[in-house]
């Protein structure tokens, strides 16, 4: 039976149910204090329900947040099109010299369907679509958006970290153990590709779509200039999958002429794993192909969630004079990976 794509991607959690960890004082600030929950640090306004261990709804940064009367008070600072479409966009800000990510609502805001009220909500609890917020997505350009085959092939695994700021209780658990070693590499500010041969045949993807061969494609550009269909025909059922940077591509801050690939991960389709460093970087030897730059093979985690998002900062291995966007975790046997994105990167999103 033919492997058939899904174009329904998983949602990713952006608006969930969380408890208030910590409340903090601004100094000189009457009117405003620092919430957290999880590993995320929230300028709020003094109020009531701004208390520890009161259930509140967090909405992560990326949230776009449709019109709605309820969202209103984002109008002057957030509001955003994307496409046609209006809202509000979250975004990493500094308010009072205070870092502030995301936006902490009422738990009132949820629409009631199954639970008798909103305070009967359990933690951890999705409600992104109940509220009807997506992702933002930068506008796309023509030479990367290509013509749709079809949806991300289900029998590929998507890239896709989750934020060290959500994993504060695993995080805990992963510097407990002596079970796993790490390592870490640069996250590039680029679009994520993926290219795979499988049962003869050769597929090129965007984060979400599998796309056709067109003229001016640059996913398909690239695939050519590097010879992948030929070199990946002696592989087995494999792909290999990196991020896209260069010209015409989030502005280009590497400053690098054309575009490239950098390769973050292979995955063996029959098995459905993922090669180990060691078998994925002499693969890419052997095909002449760029891994992301390796910042430790051997790294000791820092003690905690802050410590970890310091370390996140840094310039580029590309290029000294453009700050990383972050950095990607993984354990050596593939169990575990995280990403910490640099707060001083957010700072400068536009």
């Amino acid at each position: 039976m033919e492997d058939k794509p899904h174009v329904m991607e998983k949602l990713r959690k952006l608006a969930t149910i969380r408890k208030i960890t910590d409340i903090r004082p601004i100094e000189g600030a009457d009117k405003i204090e620092i919430a957290t929950v999880g590993g995320w640090n929230v300028v709020v306004a003094k109020d009531v329900e701004h208390k520890v261990g009161n259930s509140v709804v967090y909405c992560e940064i990326d949230s776009f947040l449709p019109i709605k009367e309820e969202f209103e008070f984002l109008r002057k600072s957030s509001y955003k099109k994307m496409g046609d479409q209006e809202g509000f966009r979250l975004k990493t800000i500094r308010l009072r010299g205070q870092l502030s990510q995301g936006l902490i609502l009422p738990i009132s805001v949820v629409p009631i369907t199954q639970f008798a009220s909103a305070y009967d909500l359990p933690e951890g609890l999705d409600v992104t679509e109940m509220l009807g917020i997506v992702k933002y997505e930068p506008p796309i350009p023509a030479e990367l958006a290509g013509k749709v085959k079809g949806g991300f092939p289900s029998f590929l695994h998507k890239t896709d970290e989750e934020r060290v700021q959500n994993l504060v209780k695993e995080y805990g658990e992963y510097k407990l153990t002596s079970e796993h070693q790490f390592y870490m590499t640069e996250k590039l500010d680029g679009s994520s590709a993926t290219y795979y041969m499988n049962k003869g045949e050769f597929g090129v993807c965007s984060r979400n779509l599998e796309l056709l061969e067109t003229e001016g494609n640059t996913f398909w550009k690239v695939a050519r200039e590097l010879d992948l269909e030929n070199k990946l025909k002696d592989k087995g059922n494999i792909c290999l999958q990196g991020e896209l940077i260069g010209e015409g591509i989030q502005g280009n801050p590497y400053k690098i002429k054309g575009q490239m690939v950098h390769f973050f991960n292979g995955f063996d389709i029959d098995t459905r794993t993922k090669l180990d460093i060691n078998e994925f970087l002499i693969l890419l030897d052997e095909m002449e192909l760029t891994p992301v730059p390796i910042i430790d093979v051997a790294m000791l985690l820092p003690d905690t969630v802050k410590g970890m998002l310091e370390l996140a900062e840094g310039k580029s291995r590309l290029n000294d004079k453009t700050e990383r966007e972050g950095v990607v975790v993984r354990s050596l046997d593939n169990t575990i990976s995280f990403k910490a994105i640099s707060n001083k990167f957010l700072l400068s999103e536009k």
